[in-house]
């Protein structure tokens, strides 16, 4: 079976724009761990990939060394430079050297640097020989696009996107590489030769997101509970011990990133910034840091009210798997026998289930404002909570989308394996989260309801009186 590149609509529009560009393009591809990065500019470059390195985590300049010979060698077959180079400015020489001597090539040239902050070790003065290389040589080759790769995005922000040093605003292009929607996820499976119904891809999605590393360790024939129990619960399943090696592959003292990961898990509705760092006690400078480098790998994000004001922003853990790991693989115990089915009859289940699918919906809101056929009008996502006064009681609104054309979508989101009911009761909670939203916020807005379900809701008289628009889980598998 040949390899192709699965789903990336975007990111390989924009990778065969620099293929017809006239100048030379500096490419920096970054996102979490396991999400797809090296495939994707492998696969897309193939023909064009001229030099292939890979940063070696932890190695010393002299491992680095010797790593970017043996690539050199391999690539000028041994004919030019025959001594190890004793530094990355010597290096990128040698690389500049046999650069030139492609020039009579009418296609692009293609350099890789994968996992780049890797080649960045102490006192290794790789980003001044990055510099140099850049600024001096490539910049200047029309034919060469120079790839960056990285999952530590914290080093591939500082270092280049927002570099203030000599590769300020040197970086031409940027690819933030996501995991894959559920459209991907069933295009991945049907390449894979594994048939499942769209609930089973929900399933598997709410536990371990659309990460590509994850989901090709899936086998054909495989029950969900299998699977969960194979790759989650058992001491050699690929995600049984994932967390802490994610966390740490990723980031510089991840011990405070995952404190703040663990604080949101908690508190599945977001808090503020103010709030994590009462409850964290972290540095309000590291603080932000943080915040921003999990948001880039996206495992939270980070929502603004209604009001719009910074300061009240929410930031929410949406790592499926940080959650799902959270929530049912840390506390698993060694020895229980088919353990999803022991944890899918619990509470906890329960509501996993309902904060899981909250999420798959965040992932999803341009399937979402397709469905309700606003996508061309311009939207944000909000959430809203009143903690209630003399004057009213205390609501929670979980989605709103707030739209240019004065009008405000307040969503209701029900996890259910059935066909969701609306009740009288059910509606008297709507009607007043309405009522309490437009009394307080003093918004001028028109107010509209959609229930989003996984299956269709049952069509009764409380469904047509009530609710504006339905949305289902074949809305969010909308390419």
């Amino acid at each position: 079976m040949s390899k192709e590149i699965i789903g990336r609509t975007l990111e390989k529009v924009a990778l065969q724009d620099l293929l017809s560009r006239k100048e030379a393009s500096f490419l920096s591809v970054y996102g979490r761990r396991r999400v797809g990065k090296t495939y994707l500019i492998r696969q897309f470059y193939n023909k064009q990939i001229v030099f292939d390195l890979t940063g070696l985590k932890q190695g010393t300049v002299e491992e680095q060394m010797e790593n970017f010979f043996k690539e050199y060698l391999f690539r000028t077959k041994g004919q030019k430079e025959t001594t190890t180079p004793k530094s990355w400015l010597q290096a990128f020489d040698y690389l500049v050297t046999y650069l030139q001597s492609l020039s009579h090539r009418k296609t692009k040239l293609v350099v890789f640097l994968d996992e780049m902050p890797w080649m960045d070790g102490p006192r290794s003065r790789f980003v001044n020989a990055l510099e140099f290389l850049w600024n001096q040589h490539l910049s200047r080759m029309d034919n060469v696009i120079l790839v960056a790769c990285g999952s530590s995005s914290s080093w591939i922000l500082k270092n280049l996107i927002q570099a203030r040093g000599g590769l300020y605003n040197r970086v031409t292009h940027r690819i933030r590489l996501k995991p894959f929607t559920l459209y991907e996820t069933e295009l991945f499976f049907k390449y894979m030769g594994i048939k499942f119904s769209r609930l089973d891809i929900l399933s598997i999605y709410m536990a371990m997101g659309g990460i590509p590393h994850y989901l090709k360790e899936i086998k054909k024939k495989e029950s969900i509970a299998n699977i969960l129990n194979k790759h989650c619960f058992r001491s050699e399943g690929l995600l049984y011990d994932e967390y802490n090696q994610l966390y740490h592959s990723l980031f510089v003292n991840a011990e405070n990133h995952l404190k703040i990961v663990e604080l949101l898990s908690k508190h599945h509705y977001g808090l503020t910034q103010s709030t994590i760092k009462t409850k964290s006690k972290l540095p309000q400078s590291s603080l932000v840091r943080m915040l921003d480098e999990l948001e880039e790998c996206d495992f939270i994000t980070k929502y603004y009210p209604v009001d719009k004001k910074k300061k009240d922003a929410t930031y929410r853990l949406s790592d499926f798997y940080s959650l799902f790991y959270l929530k049912f693989i840390r506390q698993h115990k060694p020895g229980l026998k088919d353990a999803w089915k022991h944890y899918s009859a619990t509470q906890a289940y329960s509501v996993w289930c309902g904060y899981a699918y909250e999420n798959v919906c965040l992932a999803h809101m341009d399937q979402i404002t397709f469905a309700l056929g606003i996508s061309g009008i311009s939207t944000s996502i909000n959430s809203w909570v009143f903690k209630g006064d003399e004057n009213a009681p205390g609501v929670q609104i979980d989605l709103m989308i707030e739209r240019a054309d004065r009008a405000i979508n307040l969503c209701e989101v029900k996890f259910s394996i059935n066909n969701f009911i609306l009740t009288k009761e059910y509606v008297k909670k709507i009607q007043l989260k309405r009522s309490v939203f437009t009394q307080v916020s003093g918004t001028r807005h028109s107010i509209l309801t959609a229930l989003i379900t996984v299956l269709p809701p049952v069509n009764n008289v409380w469904l047509n009186q009530e609710i504006d628009d339905v949305v289902t889980l074949e809305d969010l598998f909308r390419h």
